[in-house]
């Protein structure tokens, strides 16, 4: 519930429109249950769990934006706002910052943990960009029919 939450307000704060709102909402709590459900059933680590949630997001969001003709970058980036790794990017600053403050007193953990933390966050930004656009280009790719130039500049996506 609290995805939905996150990607409702998300969506709110970028003026997004009321009656777009549901669909977003409904496949980012979809998604965030599914990165859970990898980490805590399946034992995946939290980047293969973001990959897994980004992957179904695509997948899902790449035909109902096409069909609605909805904005698809719109729509799939609000349904994964909630795995950002925000925890991770913080941890990591706050670790650069006692590297910066404690200069060579500085302990080679503390190195150590903050590289670890901007890795992790890194291969987590990395996964979710991967797993929203390759279903988005292999639907494309293996259902050229949905899309047609239109002004020969823009691709429109036709209403079947």
């Amino acid at each position: 519930m609290a995805a939905g939450v996150a990607v409702a307000a998300y969506g709110t704060f970028f003026a997004m429109p009321w009656r777009m709102l549901p669909i977003p909402a409904a496949i980012g709590m979809l998604a965030h249950a599914s990165r859970w459900g990898m980490i805590s059933l399946a034992g995946a680590s939290v980047e293969t769990g973001a990959l897994t949630a980004c992957l179904l997001v695509g997948i899902i969001i790449t035909p109902i934006a096409d069909r609605l003709r909805l904005p698809f970058a719109a729509l799939a980036f609000a349904s994964v706002v909630s795995l950002i790794p925000g925890v991770y990017l913080f941890r990591m600053a706050g670790g650069l910052v006692d590297l910066v403050t404690l200069g060579q007193k500085a302990s080679a953990d503390v190195l150590l943990n903050t590289i670890a933390d901007g890795t992790t966050a890194m291969l987590i930004i990395l996964a979710m960009a991967i797993g929203l656009i390759l279903p988005r280009m292999c639907i494309e790719y293996f259902y050229p029919g949905l899309a047609v130039e239109t002004h020969g500049k823009t691709t429109v996506f036709q209403n079947r």
